[in-house]
């Protein structure tokens, strides 16, 4: 590896931990549900609630979040998101009642809204287009690595409780379960927050407020000299052609210029949500359990669900600078729609007992179906959404844009996670699995109509091509 390669990779690897923030607090409440269920004695409403707070205070995030990195920079705000992870992660293990551990829950929310959609942003705009596509993707691959470390730090702590060892009685671990679980993230969250002091600004951002110098100085270090100057002679010459260019307005968003940009946008940020991928990363335990397994069973199956996350990503990331956007996307959604067919198939044709409970069914097709879904989606929508986002809107409007199209994510993620207790209670898990792969349908549709190709082109010539096509 080169060094301006080098540089480009670690630069992007130390910003895609807040992917991994990001996917560990999102998914230890997983294994958190199973006790705090009980012991507040929580309906299956509130129980949504615990999951999907999260998320509600990460929706309203997004929407601040651009705005504030276009004003103060892309670096400073992902500080801050850092603190607000180990501020969440310390008061969600000291909460002594149900209230305030959603209070602790939705602080580390703002953190999610926040990292989510900058640290992509950053990474597209300090990396050359040719590796674009693979950098975007370290910061979804980080999400589905700290997925999976929440997967697996359950599972061991879920072990640690039922030990006699003098270690885990030391530390308490039977008594202070699902605490132990949410604290953990403290660690990490610190560790980011230092290793940001060793990024340095984003080169697009110093452009767009003057400081041309330091910019060029960056651009040199990712792409060599003579790339500089042309990707900063871009730069400026795109920042030129818009005379909006510090006063962006969600009004400039329904432009008809971007109409193309912008129905996209939308549509794949409602798909990647609405096809259920949160409803079984978060609620993989009780999925499982449902199938009569065994706790201890169903925290280990959502260990393989995590690694198959792992493993399609980095496919993906291999793959998607190579075959496309588009391509993945439609493989991805063709995947979804078979997957959640074969998980509703298994579910209508069980046997249940009077109280409602499985007495005999498929779980090797539950099993199958999960991984079935989680890799058409690891390998697709997952990291190639904020890829497209990242792509798609022109470079003044980019911070206020991504706000928007993530707000419209995070607000659907926030309705599936909140109600899908409740739809397994009243719909039926065959039911409530069959309409996510309804969704996918129509996503695998939508990618064959509407979605263009963006490989291996500039920021600035997808904004000529795109825009363009528009007036």
């Amino acid at each position: 590896m080169d060094g301006k390669k080098g540089f480009i990779v670690k630069v992007s690897l130390i910003v895609a931990l807040g992917g991994f923030l990001m996917g560990f607090d999102a998914s230890v409440i997983s294994g958190v549900i199973k006790f705090i269920e009980p012991e507040f004695q929580l309906t299956k409403i509130q129980l949504g609630w615990a999951v999907s707070c999260l998320t509600l205070t990460s929706t309203l995030a997004m929407m601040v979040a651009g705005p504030l990195s276009d004003k103060y920079g892309r670096k400073l705000v992902l500080k801050y998101a850092a603190v607000l992870y180990a501020v969440s992660a310390i008061l969600s293990a000291i909460a002594p009642t149900f209230t305030l551990l959603i209070i602790a829950r939705m602080i580390g929310g703002l953190g999610v809204g926040a990292s989510l959609i900058i640290a992509p942003m950053y990474i597209a705009e300090i990396s050359p287009a040719k590796i674009r596509g693979r950098m975007v993707s370290f910061n979804q691959l980080n999400i589905v690595v700290g997925i999976s470390v929440a997967f697996f730090t359950n599972y061991l702590i879920l072990q640690w409780s039922q030990s006699d060892s003098s270690f885990a009685q030391l530390l308490g671990f039977d008594k202070y379960t699902w605490r132990w679980m949410l604290g953990l993230e403290t660690l990490p969250a610190v560790l980011y927050f230092i290793f940001l002091f060793f990024v340095p600004p984003s080169p697009r951002w110093l452009a767009m407020n003057g400081n041309e110098e330091q910019a060029l100085k960056i651009l040199t270090q990712a792409g060599g000299s003579d790339n500089a100057q042309k990707v900063l002679a871009d730069i400026k010459n795109n920042l030129k052609e818009n005379t909006q260019k510090s006063k962006a307005k969600l009004a400039d968003l329904f432009k008809p210029a971007l109409k193309l940009v912008l129905l996209i946008g939308v549509v794949i940020a409602i798909l990647q949500q609405i096809t259920g991928i949160n409803a079984v990363f978060f609620y993989a335990p009780m999925i499982f359990e449902q199938t009569g397994i065994g706790v201890d069973a169903s925290f280990s199956q959502a260990i393989l669900v995590g690694l198959t996350n792992i493993v399609f990503t980095i496919l993906a990331m291999w793959l998607i600078d190579k075959l496309g956007r588009k391509f993945l996307l439609t493989l991805g959604f063709s995947g979804i729609f078979i997957s959640m067919l074969i998980i509703a198939l298994a579910f209508n044709s069980a046997t249940y007992a009077a109280d409602g409970t499985v007495e005999q069914i498929n779980s090797w097709m539950v099993l199958g179906g999960i991984l079935g879904f989680v890799a058409s989606f690891a390998i697709s929508v997952g990291p190639v959404m904020w890829v497209l986002f990242s792509e798609l809107f022109p470079n003044t409007i980019r911070g206020l844009a991504i706000s928007f199209i993530g707000f419209i994510n995070s607000a659907v993620s926030f309705s599936v996670q909140l109600v899908f207790p409740w739809q397994l209670e009243n719909l039926g898990s065959a039911g409530t699995f069959i309409i996510y792969g309804a969704f996918g349908l129509i996503g695998l549709v939508f990618v064959l109509l509407f979605l263009p190709e963006t490989k291996g082109k500039s920021l600035e010539e997808l904004e000529k091509i795109l825009v363009k096509t528009k007036k």
